[in-house]
């Protein structure tokens, strides 16, 4: 189906003549102009094979971004989104550290880390992924607001950002909320190749509006009145503490992308013909006050040019190694481990003003699902909030109150759900730190209940760990039964300084936390700051066994008959933090046992188990090493129960495969 591109972009030519603009808006075109040129530098620079990846210029489109920062004030924030090079220089970004950054240079902003699309300077931030930005933005804007700083939030968005869920869900919790949120929509008709007839249905600014948001609309044609319209709706989102929807009609003159350009030839010509910074160029060729502006600009840009062109490339740190285990006792009080939990969030509420609790149902009297937030609403009003359900716009607020300076703790109702939120995860949390160079952290804490065993079904029964782990710049930690889950939270944030996601299976909350070890064995754990946990026969063990959150249950049961029935005793080791996790902790057990088993609930299949397994085997194996798993069976889990514990690791599994390791029949 062959669909019309849509008409040449709406919108009027300044009334004044050149000369009259140029009087009156030096500043403005100067840094219209400069813009455009770095764009064009970059794309030369690009030509020349002397940038990485590719480049996607805002040529265009420019005085989008120069109104947006003049508008605004230094402490106000602006996320922006691939298409930023343009923002980042209109709020205060210079030419250098630009064009060093996108050569991949030391001397870039970001150190060469970041590239064109994820540049990070005083409050201006950007990131590649459509639509993940704009939750990130609002929980900066909540963050100024808690924090009672003035500042609002600005967020750059295309068209083509209009397909994303993340844009509604946010604009439906900043309405809610009243947070100083304005989003600017350059609608420049094409997202990449696909014109906007062909993606967009309704009304633009009427979707603004269906969620209680004033909207309004300008255009880059007649840019001196963009430039007073601006000005007025960053002072209204200022004054009302409310959020506004800002549609700015514009072109992007070039390519998506290097030259991946199939709009129609025609089409784009006729956009030059008008485009106002063109129209200007043209009229004040001859206007030596035009040409000692262009000629400063150009100087700037050259010379920032080769400044990057002379400069090193950024270079990686290499992580730390680890260290020998240390061990010592572990003593603690008893007490039901959902209690556990809920102390040691309302320690936490209570010993720092910045830690904020959002999630859906938290509130009293409900208090969540598994009432881990219990009447915390009621001591720490306003502090621990209800949200919608929108698990990737909740995430991501609290990704955005983490760059504010909050400590924010988001819990979703079940695990199941994280995978609604794994873009804000993996794309935003995660990557913050390295891309802007460790300029920022993201103090953010994600907890969330796992596992079966409770007939759920298939949709609030699975262990996803394996999804969530083996995200560089990320902690992922568990609770089990051995490690009192307050004490757990108390060092989480006292040391709080990355994205870090606590799982808690859902089993463990009406279990008790207990110091009390077994028969004829002892406690220990490391003393790192999330420690292992190991329980030690008095004898010399036959087997080391790890078992990972509520499977250390199972576990412990396991290893009493195995002593009864078989006289064997084994290492029972619990960790807490499951990423990044370091084998050498079994050291010293595998050195003696020369057989492992792990046990978890969760699919085996490119799980933490099979890292734990495969760690083993590379540092332990060449002397010869067993090792057997045990896992769930490949399957959805069911919700009747006889048919959810055939699907489920328990006791019985991890005897057979302890079993076939002591006997020889079991290798891995």
């Amino acid at each position: 189906m062959s669909i019309a591109p849509p008409p040449v972009a709406p919108g009027r030519p300044a009334a004044a003549s050149a000369a009259d603009l140029l009087d009156r808006h030096e500043a403005e075109l100067r840094q219209a102009l400069r813009i455009r040129r770095t764009e064009q530098k970059l794309l030369a620079l690009y030509a020349e094979g002397k940038l990485f990846g590719t480049v996607h210029t805002c040529i265009g489109q420019e005085f989008s971004a120069v109104a947006v920062g003049r508008a605004i004030a230094p402490h106000d924030i602006v996320f922006s989104n691939h298409r930023g090079h343009g923002h980042f220089l209109a709020t205060g970004g210079g030419v250098a550290g630009l064009i060093a950054e996108v050569m991949g240079k030391d001397t870039g902003v970001c150190r060469g880390r970041g590239g064109s699309q994820h540049l990070q300077f005083g409050r201006y931030f950007s990131n590649g992924i459509q639509g993940g930005i704009v939750p990130v933005t609002a929980g900066l804007a909540m963050a100024q607001k808690l924090r009672g700083t003035g500042a609002i939030g600005v967020v750059f968005i295309g068209d083509g950002t209009l397909g994303e869920g993340a844009l509604y869900e946010t604009m439906n919790i900043a309405s809610r909320w009243d947070l100083p949120l304005l989003i600017v929509c350059e609608n420049n008709l094409y997202a990449q190749s696909t014109c906007q007839t062909e993606t967009t249905a309704g009304d633009i600014c009427g979707r603004a509006r269906a969620f209680g948001i004033e909207a309004r609309s300008g255009d880059t044609y007649d840019w001196p009145e963009l430039l007073a319209a601006m000005e007025a709706a960053v002072a209204e989102v200022r004054h009302a503490s409310r959020p506004l929807f800002f549609r700015i009609d514009t072109f992007r003159l070039m390519a998506h992308s290097k030259g991946d350009d199939n709009r129609p030839a025609d089409y784009v010509q006729a956009h030059w013909d008008r485009d106002p910074l063109a129209v200007i160029e043209r009229q004040l060729a001859a206007d030596p006050r035009w040409q000692r502006l262009t000629a400063a600009v150009d100087a700037e840009i050259e010379a920032a040019a080769a400044e990057a062109d002379a400069a090193a490339f950024g270079c990686i740190d290499p992580p730390p190694a680890g260290g020998a285990a240390n061990w010592q006792p572990v003593r603690f009080e008893e007490e039901r481990i959902v209690d556990s939990v809920q102390r040691g969030l309302g320690t936490a509420l209570a010993a720092d003003e910045r830690v904020i609790l959002i999630g859906e149902d938290i509130e009293s009297p409900y208090g969540g699902a598994f009432k881990c937030t219990k009447d915390l609403s009621a001591t720490y009003p306003g502090r621990v909030r209800n949200t919608p359900i929108s698990e990737l716009a909740i995430v991501g607020i609290g990704n955005g109150l983490a760059l504010g300076g909050m400590r924010p703790v988001v819990e979703i109702m079940f695990g199941d759900f994280v995978t609604l939120a794994m873009d804000q995860w993996i794309n935003h949390a995660a990557k913050f730190a390295f891309m802007f160079a460790d300029k920022v952290t993201v103090p953010l804490v994600v907890r969330t209940p796992m596992g079966g065993k409770r007939g759920y079904g298939a949709t609030h029964s699975q262990s996803l760990e394996r999804h969530v782990v083996g995200v560089p710049g990320t902690d992922v930690l568990c609770l089990h039964h051995r490690f009192p889950a307050a004490d757990l939270y108390r060092r989480l944030f006292a040391t709080l300084d990355r994205p870090t996601l606590v799982v808690e299976n859902k089993i463990l909350y009406g279990k008790r936390v207990s110091a009390e070890p077994p028969p004829g064995y002892s406690l220990a754990a490391t003393d790192e700051r999330y420690p292992t946990v190991r329980l030690s026969p008095g004898d010399t063990p036959a087997l080391t066994i790890v078992a990972l959150g509520g499977m250390g249950l199972d576990a412990e049961e396991a290893l009493a008959d195995l002593f009864e029935a078989d006289e064997v005793t084994a290492d029972l080791f619990l960790p807490t933090r499951l990423y990044p996790f370091d084998v050498s902790v079994l050291a010293d057990s595998l050195r003696t046992t020369r057989r492992l088993l792990v046990v978890e609930e969760g699919q085996g299949f490119g799980s933490v188990g099979a890292e734990i397994a495969a760690q083993a085997a590379e540092r332990y194996g060449a002397a010869g090493l067993s090792v057997a798993r045990v896992a769930a069976v490949e399957s959805p889990i069911p919700a009747a129960r006889p048919l959810e514990a055939a699907c489920l690791p328990g006791v019985a599994h991890i005897l057979a495969a302890a079993r076939g390791l002591l006997h020889g029949t079991s290798h891995g």
